[in-house]
């Protein structure tokens, strides 16, 4: 089973989608990031599971209703470890990964 590492930029991804889904739909806001987590929590198992973009980049679409989220990652196989690199809303332009 591959470790699963988040990317600095994933981890304030998390913190920027908590904080908003916090002032927008408190009441949604933890169903929302357990559900990212148990998506990503997959990879572990499944890395080869999102759609490939290049040779090193997969994404992974989480659903969420009508919407939903976007995780860009790459799985190192000589190391089995999946790095999340950046976490996004579908409605965001573009990743940003740094």
């Amino acid at each position: 089973m591959a470790r699963l590492i988040y990317s600095g930029q994933a981890l304030a991804d998390l913190e920027r989608l908590t904080d908003f889904l916090l002032e927008q739909v408190a009441n949604a806001a933890l169903a929302t990031m357990d559900l990212i987590e148990e998506a990503l929590a997959i990879l572990r198992r499944h890395p080869y599971i999102g759609r490939r973009l290049d040779d090193d980049l997969y994404e992974l679409v989480i659903s969420r209703g009508k919407t939903g989220y976007v995780a860009l990652y790459s799985f190192e196989e000589h190391h089995d470890v999946v790095l999340v690199l950046t976490i996004k809303h579908q409605r965001e332009a573009g990743y940003g990964a740094k």
